[in-house]
């Protein structure tokens, strides 16, 4: 006992001293080979600046199994390519989510790997016929469950039947995430919405859904939502031990909020910052088109969370005089967005003070925490966690921006992808390093490697990114039929 008890300490101290650098990078370019082709570059909405295409990533409970999602290049149908969780390679035979006779999957909005298959979140059109549907074979939010490379079962998450009376709702682009929690035997899918019936018809909004382990979609008091954060700009969502899961949103009118209470943006809720919105845009604060993933993520056997997002700042906080008291309107302190980072001491409760509602302050983010202060604009944060303890938040970067939309992307040239490791008492950990060819663009997964050892892993696109300019017209027309992945150690 003694002999187990001193190496437990060893462990820990070591642990304790070990910091990401740029040796503990991995890499496994090109490993994964595709059996269609993807498209890696996405058009960010208003802007058209590119924007990785998320490419959702989940390894099963045990270890053994992996599977990698991606859109096919042609804007239909999304494939899960079984993975090899230590060599990354393919295994086993792909599955094509088509989605029905009238209708394809358009995107893919989350991945959980399950010891024996997996669940994915779509949006796809229903089948032709169906009553009350969306007009024009809009799509809505549907949740697949397959097993052993078989369909299991499929709910549809809006639509007829899902929140009738509050407003059926459709989901034409799939933002959004979801998760799983063994404990509360519940899938959790929180995604962009727009109503098609009701007092919201033709407005956008978010959905919070919850779905039992035989596929039941089960209306939880307190926890599901038909209608939160009005045009809902980011989501960032993660698993609890029961319902309500944790989320947050960054809505149109000011602010992002830790509403895993309330599911909306009352002001009852947390807020974690103030934001310049203008014209429906905050800024891209969680990654915009293709983000809403790997933004939150829950320190291992604890109550508590960390969360990354980009912010230009706020002063000069006035009274959003459309909302009434308790929200506001802020300027933005800089040009370019710097990282900005959260801790929660539970699923409820932000460390730390609330950003300030009180109208007439100069100075709207005395309360943040930040990662980055320079003037390079930043973009694509994301978060992980490595156990209990450590943390890591990664970004991107462009020098001399130009920053054109005063809610939206900027433009420049590719600075580098940027890892930081932080800790859940919410300090920085050693010195932020880079990377010219590492791009996060898939979720961001934790490994357990061993009894001192725990790795974070993700997978994106090896290819030049170039952020100096606008898509072209029409998009993107570069295809892949190779994924690659990179691990980062402690």
């Amino acid at each position: 006992m003694r002999g187990t008890f001193a190496l437990s300490l060893l462990t820990l101290a070591l642990g304790a001293q070990a910091v990401v650098s740029k040796s503990k990078l991995v890499t496994y370019v090109d490993v994964l080979a595709l059996d269609n082709a993807f498209s890696p570059v996405e058009a960010a909405y208003w802007t058209g600046y590119p924007h990785h295409r998320r490419t959702p990533f989940s390894v099963s409970p045990d270890g053994k199994s992996a599977y990698l999602a991606y859109l096919d290049s042609s804007g239909t149908d999304v494939h899960v390519q079984p993975v090899n969780p230590k060599t990354f390679k393919a295994t086993g035979t792909s599955v094509t989510v088509t989605g029905g006779k009238e209708g394809k999957s358009s995107f893919a909005g989350g991945l959980v790997a399950q010891n024996d298959g997996f669940a994915i979140l779509v949006n796809e059109a229903m089948p032709s016929g169906t009553t009350n549907a969306p007009a024009d074979n809009t799509p809505v939010a549907a949740l697949y469950r397959y097993t052993n490379g078989k369909q299991t079962w499929k709910t549809w998450l809006g639509g007829p039947g899902v929140h009738d009376s509050e407003g059926r709702a459709a989901s034409p682009d799939m933002n959004g995430d979801l998760v799983y929690s063994a404990k509360a035997g519940l899938y959790g899918a929180y995604f962009v919405v727009t109503d098609y019936s009701g007092d919201a018809s033709g407005h956008f909004g978010d959905s919070i859904e919850y779905v039992t382990e035989d596929g039941t979609l089960k209306t939880i008091d307190g926890a599901t939502s038909s209608w939160g954060c009005s045009h809902n700009t980011g989501i960032a969502f993660e698993s609890a031990d029961a319902a309500p899961f944790a989320s947050i949103c960054a809505e149109d009118q000011g602010a992002i909020w830790l509403n895993t209470k309330t599911q909306g943006m009352t002001s009852d809720g947390v807020k974690i910052s103030n934001e310049n919105t203008t014209n429906g845009g905050g800024g891209e604060a969680m990654g915009g088109m293709s983000g809403s993933y790997s933004a939150l993520a829950r320190f291992a056997e604890t109550s508590r969370y960390v969360f990354a997002w980009v912010s230009r700042g706020a002063v000069d906080v006035t009274q959003n005089e459309w909302m009434g008291d308790g929200y506001t309107n802020v300027q933005n302190r800089t040009n370019g967005r710097n990282v900005a980072w959260s801790l929660f001491s539970d699923k409820y409760t932000k460390v730390g003070a609330q950003a300030t509602s009180k109208v007439g302050t100069e100075d709207g983010d005395s309360q943040v925490n930040w990662i980055t202060s320079g003037d390079n604009d930043c973009s694509n944060a994301h978060a992980a966690t490595f156990g209990p303890v450590n943390g890591l938040i990664t970004w991107e970067e462009i020098s001399n921006p130009t920053c054109d939309f005063i809610a939206m992307g900027c433009r420049g040239e590719f600075a580098g992808t940027h890892f930081q490791q932080v800790n859940k008492e919410g300090e920085k950990v050693g010195v932020s390093f880079k990377s010219d060819n590492v791009y996060v663009a898939g979720d961001m997964v934790t490994y357990d490697a061993g009894l001192s050892t725990t790795k974070i892993c993700w997978p994106y696109v090896s290819m030049d990114w170039d952020l100096s300019e606008a898509v072209a017209y029409g998009g993107s027309t570069t295809t892949t039929k190779k994924i690659s992945f990179a691990c980062l150690s402690r």
